[in-house]
């Protein structure tokens, strides 16, 4: 809601008022060079001034020119100048040029009107931005002396964001940081100043710069920085034992804002970012905006983000389910704080309680749905298999039935690499879930989807986490096995690739994101020891434990023999002849995996899972041994 105008909009008011006047005359002066015919026209001149002083504040009042801070002035508000002045100049003359017609007043000088158009753009627009001038002098003038107590910073990236975080730390000088350089690789900017902090060479002449500057922290500003760039800096840095932060990647920004109070330490998810790629907004956008969303498993990692993300495209409503009430509660306080106009409604359900899920939909007839709903930590799903059954396969089964029988537009699936060719029970019983969702899509017509990635960093139960308490307890790091690969994902990344496939499903698709390359897990460890400022091997040692029950060396993520088709989107791929379960059968399969589970009958389940899972590689094996479970 709008506020009241300020006192000192009340002051830019009165400035207008008599710039309005100063305008009108100047027209005629400029227009007669003060001439006999300045005088003979000054009747009609009157007529315009009591137009003007009518309508222009009126126009510029509706425009909002008087409940806009100033001293924060940008391209935006200019836009909104030259629209509002231009609008009242054609207002006062359709009225001006009304009253000549009817004889009100005799003698008008049509070119007035345009000198007075263009004095009026002058004014309104100077009288505001000399507020931005002033503003800007105030807080560099206020800035400290350099002096040896303030911390000097080469900023990395001379764009957007590294001119952001100049100018917010000239403008708090209590921050006690004295940017001397910009790094960047153009070769258009070399030489160039920011905000009077010239660009003195690119990224790989930050060594010699650290110390013919007498560096002593640098910042990384470059959101859309792919991690080879971050790891160059971070590395360096190390070398050069100096301090380094950065600005969040592009992907973590997705509904937030670029400020020097958003600057952090460089972690493991800065290493792998990827160059990011367009979004295209038009079908992200009209597949979400002004729906009724309904995300299941929103107290978890994706979905937490997933809720985040989608939120940004103005959903008329955002339904959270999840079954711990802590964590939807968690959920809810961040999405309330991140957008507090949006209506929101945290929902404590079991997926497999088919009745309840029934009366949710019913009630709140969400338009699309995100099942992110699952058990995924491998280990404890090899330990309870009858678990996986029942969340994985009969929750998701409860789903989808009640989205037929509430006639849910659109559905999408989370699902998992895990799934190809499964090792293990949480990849097998994913597998299940997708053929169910597939199944439902054939049947409907509708455009229910699934979509499938590899590992995302730092969600709950990753190796991400655990590893980061080996480091803090002096180690060591445990990993079963030095070949050990995966693929790797950051959450916000993976979110913003599930929410395009979204927008493109037809119905029926297995939409597989682009992981990037296999990061292998030893690397990953190292990594980590070094961002903690340990070194490998001398400070924390790597000790490998062996494979655990399930568990591949590599993932994949199609099966062999499967063929792709590329989508709009370079990073998201269509899987076109997936070889499952014929759709006759799979409600078969399901039923008898629920019943199997209902008794305890794990050896049975097992089989069925290598029966009738194209390539699938399940065994039983041995309980998992909890000390090993990452």
């Amino acid at each position: 809601m709008r506020g009241r105008p300020s006192v000192r909009n009340k002051y830019i008011l009165f400035g207008d008022l008599v710039l309005i006047l100063i305008s009108i005359l100047g027209s005629y002066a400029l227009r007669f060079e003060l001439g006999p015919q300045f005088f003979q026209y000054l009747p009609s001149a009157i007529w315009i001034a009591v137009t003007s002083l009518i309508i222009k504040p009126l126009v510029y009042y509706l425009f909002g020119l008087y409940r806009r801070m100033w001293m924060y002035a940008s391209v935006q508000e200019l836009k909104v100048i030259i629209v509002s002045v231009t609008t009242a100049s054609v207002v006062v003359s359709s009225i001006v040029i009304s009253l000549l017609s009817i004889g009100v007043f005799e003698g008008l000088p049509r070119s007035v009107l345009v000198i007075d158009w263009i004095l009026s753009l002058v004014f309104v627009g100077g009288i505001r931005f000399s507020l931005r001038i002033i503003g800007d002098s105030m807080s560099v003038g206020s800035a400290p002396s350099k002096n040896s107590d303030q911390r000097r910073l080469v900023i990395v990236g001379a764009g957007d964001a590294g001119a952001l975080v100049v100018r917010e730390i000239q403008k708090n000088p209590q921050m006690n940081l004295l940017p001397v350089g910009f790094l960047d690789d153009n070769p258009a900017k070399q030489k160039q100043q920011i905000f009077g902090i010239p660009v003195v060479g690119t990224i790989t002449d930050l060594p010699k710069v650290l110390e013919k500057l007498h560096v002593d922290e640098v910042i990384i500003a470059i959101p859309s920085a792919p991690g080879r760039v971050v790891r160059l800096v971070a590395d360096i840095c190390r070398l050069k034992n100096k301090p380094f932060r950065t600005m969040p990647g592009i992907y973590e920004l997705l509904g937030g804002s670029v400020n020097v109070n958003r600057l952090r330490e460089v972690d493991i998810t800065d290493l792998l970012r990827r160059q990011p790629t367009n979004m295209n907004e038009e079908i992200v956008g009209s597949s979400l905006s002004g729906k009724i969303v309904l995300v299941t498993g929103a107290g978890g990692s994706i979905g937490k983000e997933l809720c985040r993300q989608i939120s940004r495209w103005g959903p008329s409503e955002l339904i959270m389910i999840g079954h711990g009430e802590n964590s939807i509660f968690e959920s809810l306080m961040d999405m309330k704080e991140s957008f507090p106009g949006l209506s929101i409604i945290p929902i404590i359900a079991d997926m497999r309680d088919k009745i309840r899920l029934k009366q949710i939909l019913t009630k709140h007839q969400p338009q699309i749905v995100f099942h992110a709903a699952a058990h995924k930590h491998v280990p404890m799903m090899e330990l309870n298999i009858e678990e996986a059954v029942t969340n994985n396969i009969f929750g998701t089964r409860n789903l989808i039935e009640v989205c037929l029988e509430t006639d849910v537009d659109k559905f999408v699936m989370i699902s998992t690499d895990k799934a190809i060719r499964p090792k293990n029970v949480m990849g097998a019983s994913k597998r299940i879930a997708e053929m169910i969702v597939l199944k439902a899509a054939q049947k409907s017509k509708k455009p229910y989807c699934v979509v499938r990635f590899g590992n995302v960093l730092g969600s709950r139960g990753s190796v991400v986490p655990l590893f980061k308490r080996q480091i803090l307890k002096g180690g060591p790091i445990t990993i079963t096995h030095p070949d050990m690969k995966r693929y790797f994902m950051t959450i916000p990344e993976a979110v913003y690739l599930v929410l395009h496939s979204a927008g493109m499903a037809k119905g029926g698709e297995t939409f597989v994101l682009n992981m990037g390359d296999q990061v292998k897990i030893v690397d990953l460890a190292e990594d980590l020891i070094r961002l903690s400022g340990l070194e490998p091997g001398r400070d924390i040692e790597i000790v490998f434990t062996g494979s655990r029950p399930g568990e591949k060396l590599e993932e994949d993520l199609w099966d062999e023999g499967l063929t792709f088709q590329r989508t709009n989107h370079p990073d998201i791929y269509h899987l076109s002849n997936q070889d499952d379960l014929p759709s006759e059968e799979v409600e078969a399969v399901v039923n008898e995996l629920i019943h199997l589970a209902s008794k305890g009958n794990i050896s049975e389940i097992v089989n069925i899972f290598d029966e009738r899972i194209p390539g699938s590689q399940v065994r039983k094996t041995p309980p998992a041994d909890l000390n090993t479970i990452n």
